[in-house]
């Protein structure tokens, strides 16, 4: 008797995300900056800029979907100057977030997102793209690394990171 599982991982599936993903991206913000939000329940906090308004120039999206189901998302915005996120380098390099479900994590999906969206940044012409990562996360540097990003800042919780993006990605 079959329990319905297989051996076989799912294909990983992406699609571009738009404004119908807006609340998943809030949701997938809470996975990716939860170290940033000191009082989850005390409103939207700092974070809320990396969807506050979505749909403005340079907004980009990944969604990675499991059987039909969002799981991750990976997506870029432009930062300015005034009101920059938190691994801001400049007004032309538009900053990277990510993250997976915990339940989903370990099966690709974020390698996915992840290439998806750096080709998708270099198809838009963006000669770089930054990101902030818990400078604890070890695994999430390492990754970030493998990927061509470097450290170009770090501060007492964050670590600034940039990645190049002529050429192709090294994996």
């Amino acid at each position: 008797m079959s329990t319905g599982e297989t051996d076989d991982p799912s294909p990983v599936v992406l699609r571009r995300g738009g404004a119908q993903d807006l609340r998943f991206l809030r949701d997938m913000l809470h996975h990716a900056y939860y170290w940033k939000e000191r009082a989850p329940t005390s409103g939207p906090g700092p974070v809320a800029l990396y969807v506050k308004a979505w749909g403005r120039r340079g907004d980009t999206a990944v969604v990675a979907l499991d059987k039909g189901f969002p799981v991750g998302a990976a997506w870029y915005r432009l930062f300015s100057r005034d009101r920059p996120g938190f691994g801001f380098v400049d007004e032309d390099t538009p900053e990277l977030a990510i993250a997976v479900v915990p339940n989903a994590r370990g099966r690709g999906f974020g390698a996915a997102l992840l290439t998806s969206l750096l080709d998708r940044a270099r198809a838009d012409g963006y000669p770089a793209i930054s990101l902030s990562v818990d400078r604890a996360n070890a695994g999430a540097i390492e990754l970030y690394e493998r990927y061509g990003f470097a450290r170009v800042g770090e501060n007492d919780d964050s670590v600034t990171m940039v990645a190049p993006l002529a050429g192709s990605a090294t994996v």
